[in-house]
């Protein structure tokens, strides 16, 4: 069963913006992203695990959060679960002393050099199963099959939906693993492209096209 969070392709949801040149609406929109890049530099979690912290918030607060008011849910839910802040220190609003992990602050002098360094996911794996030109079929359901309700960057959309190999990215970080704590089992990384009409039925343009990024532990020979 997919999350709330995996939505693509519902009706209803209205017309996705294309506009590029989207901005910061309040203040405290700059503050939560801030406060997630310096959390995450407290080395407590991955980029997967936090994602999947978003995720695993209820139905009910996915739905009705804003998107900063998402990450900061996430966040909130993960600081207390890795130990980092106790709940009595949230509802005080203030910490109930120095941190073990005060060294790890990432201070403002340092944030430009980190973001620009970035986080390279990608690894050495075993050789490729697929190639630039292969048919592949995504498998299904579109679930993490080690963790039960786990992350998982393969959404219900393509779940059985066939398509061709156009790109090969080499080896990444394999997320469905690296957001439980069970390594980071690297494999092979694909970009293949779907007709619409595979991703969405006749209701879709014919001429139209997308292309997924996918793992190849999410693909079958087709």
């Amino acid at each position: 069963m997919s999350r709330v969070h995996d939505m693509g392709g519902r009706f209803g949801t209205g017309a996705v913006d294309p506009d590029e040149n989207a901005t910061f609406a309040k203040t405290w929109h700059e503050r939560a992203l801030a406060l997630n890049l310096a959390c995450g530099a407290l080395g407590q979690w991955n980029i997967d695990a936090s994602r999947h912290a978003r995720e695993c918030l209820s139905a009910a607060d996915y739905a009705g959060f804003s998107y900063y008011e998402k990450w900061l849910g996430g966040l909130t839910d993960s600081l207390v679960a890795k130990g980092v802040l106790t709940l009595e220190e949230l509802d005080a609003g203030r910490g109930a002393g120095m941190s073990p992990l005060a060294d790890r602050a990432l201070k403002a002098e340092n944030v430009a050099a980190t973001l620009a360094a970035g986080s390279p996911y990608t690894r050495e794996a075993d050789a490729a199963e697929f190639a630039v030109g292969d048919c592949v079929q995504v498998r299904r359901p579109a679930r993490n099959v080690a963790v039960p309700g786990g992350h998982t960057r393969l959404p219900a959309y393509a779940a059985g939906a066939t398509g061709q190999v156009v790109l090969l990215h080499g080896a990444h970080v394999f997320p469905d693993s690296n957001a439980h704590g069970l390594g980071e089992a690297p494999e092979p990384l694909y970009a293949v492209r779907f007709t619409a009409q595979a991703l969405w039925g006749d209701e879709a343009e014919a001429d139209d096209e997308m292309v997924l990024d996918l793992w190849q532990s999410y693909l079958e020979q087709a």
